[in-house]
């Protein structure tokens, strides 16, 4: 991917702690941006911006529960301070599926959580973010969905209905965004091998299922016409892709990373 070029740009990557998080960071550092991290808790942030300073330059970061706005400000501000005070590209990683469950049983506490996390994070990020973004007229923000999101998933209907949502999200920003050179784009991956989702999707069908690990993954992969999972790294070159000058005619899309098995 030569055509990925991030020096003299900075990133601030949220859910950096985690697989996709993580790698998403490594790779933009890899192809030169100074890059600012979040996640729940200091010490996996510091663990990660380590491995991502190693990459390429000094990374830093601060903990915050991306549900309160008070502490996203925090991290934008203390970003901004490290970053320049300019933040190029936002990419909105951090979400969580929740816990699988058939509709009757969700609580309206499961319900908040899954838009909590996975849409008002988001919002929060991009609201504080865009100012910066529009003084400097320059802007890529990536968005997190799903294949849930393009077609929902059974017993994962509120986690379904909140990536949904960051696709109307994206495009409705994409919009509006637009006239002040600001790139607004999301992707929708499907089953990402050692992933936070997968692992916690996988441990759930092991037990419903009462299969072993590996004929979960062979149910799972038989849908996928290019016969695997997604590699951590497959999300990764996409999202470095899309928030880079390489895709400067795209805004508003929502582009599949799933081997196939969404189309559309």
């Amino acid at each position: 991917m030569g055509m990925v070029d991030f020096t003299g740009k900075t990133a601030l990557i949220t859910g950096a702690a985690g697989a996709i998080g993580k790698q998403v960071a490594v790779d933009m550092a890899t192809y030169g941006a100074k890059v600012f991290i979040t996640d729940l808790k200091q010490d996996a942030i510091d663990v990660a911006a380590a491995e991502i300073s190693a990459a390429g330059q000094e990374c830093k970061g601060l903990e915050a529960n991306i549900t309160k706005e008070d502490q996203v400000v925090a991290v934008v501000e203390a970003a901004k301070e490290f970053l320049g005070g300019k933040i190029d590209i936002l990419v909105n990683v951090a979400g969580s599926a929740g816990d699988g469950n058939n509709i009757e049983n969700v609580t309206e506490d499961e319900w908040e959580f899954a838009f909590a996390v996975n849409c008002k994070g988001s919002f929060f990020f991009v609201k504080h973010v865009v100012p910066l973004m529009k003084a400097n007229n320059y802007g890529k923000i990536l968005n997190y969905s799903s294949k849930s999101g393009k077609t929902g998933s059974a017993l994962m209907v509120p986690y379904s209905a909140a990536k949904g949502a960051i696709i109307a999200f994206t495009q409705g920003l994409a919009f509006e965004l637009a006239k002040s050179n600001i790139n607004v784009n999301c992707v929708c991956p499907g089953i990402t091998d050692n992933s936070g989702v997968w692992d916690k999707v996988s441990a759930d069908y092991i037990k419903n299922m009462d299969a072993s690990r590996e004929e979960v993954v062979k149910s799972f992969t038989a849908k996928v016409p290019l016969g695997r999972l997604a590699y951590v790294s497959d999300v990764s070159n996409l999202t470095c892709y899309l928030c880079s000058d390489a895709a400067a005619y795209m805004t508003g899309q929502a582009v599949n990373i799933t081997g196939g098995r969404e189309m559309h």
